[in-house]
């Protein structure tokens, strides 16, 4: 494919919800606390390897790290990314739990309006849980405690009621 075809004027910025698991509980935690981290990536990086070696440096090996989605925002492209650490790692870090959240929903041909911090999660673990039953080496990568937690995030009819 010739990269030419696909390019990104201006800032790209990669966020990155770094969640473990605590008896069962899906945890945000992070450098930032429980926010979103969020990194620059530059014309010449890819964005896959700025995230990894960033959390490598600064908080540890990961588990899993995968893009999830991608968005407009905070006047850039906005690569989200799932990192799970294991529970050891994350929990010298402040860390708050995960909610369950609706997702954010745009139309057939546009992008939601809005998109929050908990729908962009909600999100990130659906894409694992597709992940965990499609790929092996993620399968592989995760415990039985993420596995048996993602097959909540299965989709499902009827999530609401």
């Amino acid at each position: 494919m010739d990269s030419s075809i696909f390019d990104v004027e201006g800032p790209v910025q990669a966020e990155v919800f770094v969640l473990s698991l605590q008896s069962g509980q899906p945890m945000l935690t992070g450098p930032c606390g429980p926010a979103p981290w969020y990194l620059e990536i530059a014309a010449d990086e890819d964005p896959m390897t700025v995230v990894s070696a960033a959390i490598r440096r600064v908080i540890g090996e990961p588990v899993v790290v995968h893009s999830t989605s991608w968005r407009r925002d905070r006047t850039a492209v906005i690569l989200s990314f799932v990192a799970v650490l294991d529970s050891g790692t994350a929990s010298a870090m402040p860390s708050t739990p995960v909610a369950r959240a609706d997702l954010a929903r745009g139309g057939a041909t546009a992008a939601p309006t809005a998109v929050a911090v908990g729908q962009v999660i909600e999100h990130g673990l659906r894409h694992l849980a597709w992940l965990v039953n499609d790929d092996p080496v993620v399968a592989d990568r995760l415990t039985s405690d993420w596995r048996a937690l993602l097959a909540h995030y299965a989709p499902q009819p009827f999530l609401h009621l």
